[in-house]
């Protein structure tokens, strides 16, 4: 068994996956684990390599990215410390539906599918708070899909941007900063739309308040306005000036 480190226990105590074990049960998952390190620009696992091994980010970040089968590749998730990713390991034979490739310097703790199952069945618990977190991120891909189909372009950006927000942002003097070395790119394929429309959106965004944008980054400026956007609702006064 590896030896336990006492903050990556501190950060699974905090997680929603690990939240309710026990001191023990958490130090027994822990020491099952593997760590190990990942330089920025590599990739943890390619899609449709053989599913083996579930993960937990300690450090750094992780894009899940996937291509389909025209060729085209679509950024999926981001994944930030304390997430979990690559749960279809632990559910029988499979492949990676997705590319994990690491944004920033990443440590991971890694566990065998076969072991996590084996802790699952010893920790009920754990096996509940897994189908939760998997529901939230089925619930999480189907919005995204029925956006798609059904919600002009604009909502769909504000939708994207609101979902970074909650998952990485954090409050600045101005706003709220997603610094996720985000590309317009990146925002066109989560939103289901062209660079171009993305820059033209964000454009027009920034002379109304609604946000501010870097080259790697956005700071929304008016949450509130883009909440209104992605609702279709009727723009709320009193929005702060460009």
């Amino acid at each position: 068994m590896a030896p336990v480190s006492l903050d990556e226990l501190e950060l699974l105590r905090k997680t929603e996956l690990f939240a309710p074990l026990s001191p023990d049960a958490l130090e027994e998952i822990l020491g099952a684990a593997r760590r190990l390190e990942f330089g920025r620009g590599l990739y943890i696992f390619h899609q449709g390599d053989r599913a083996v091994s579930f993960y937990v980010l300690v450090r750094g970040r992780v894009r899940l990215v996937q291509v389909t089968p025209d060729g085209n590749q679509v950024l999926m998730r981001f994944i930030m410390p304390g997430e979990p990713f690559a749960a279809v390991a632990v559910f029988g034979k499979a492949c990676y539906p997705v590319s994990a490739e690491v944004v920033d310097d990443a440590v991971v703790l890694c566990w065998h599918g076969a072991c996590f199952a084996d802790l699952m069945e010893r920790y009920p618990e754990l096996a509940l708070r897994a189908m939760h977190v998997l529901a939230g991120r089925v619930q999480e891909f189907q919005d995204r899909l029925r956006e798609m189909a059904t919600e002009r372009v604009e909502r769909r950006l504000a939708h994207t941007l609101l979902r970074l927000a909650r998952q990485a942002g954090r409050r600045v003097h101005r706003g709220i900063l997603i610094d996720l070395a985000l590309s317009r790119q990146d925002l066109a394929e989560m939103s289901g739309t062209t660079l171009y429309t993305v820059s033209r959106v964000l454009r027009k965004w920034e002379e109304e308040g609604l946000v501010r944008v870097g080259r790697r980054w956005v700071v929304i400026r008016d949450p509130h306005g883009l909440v209104s956007v992605a609702e279709d609702l009727p723009p709320r006064p009193g929005s702060p000036p460009p």
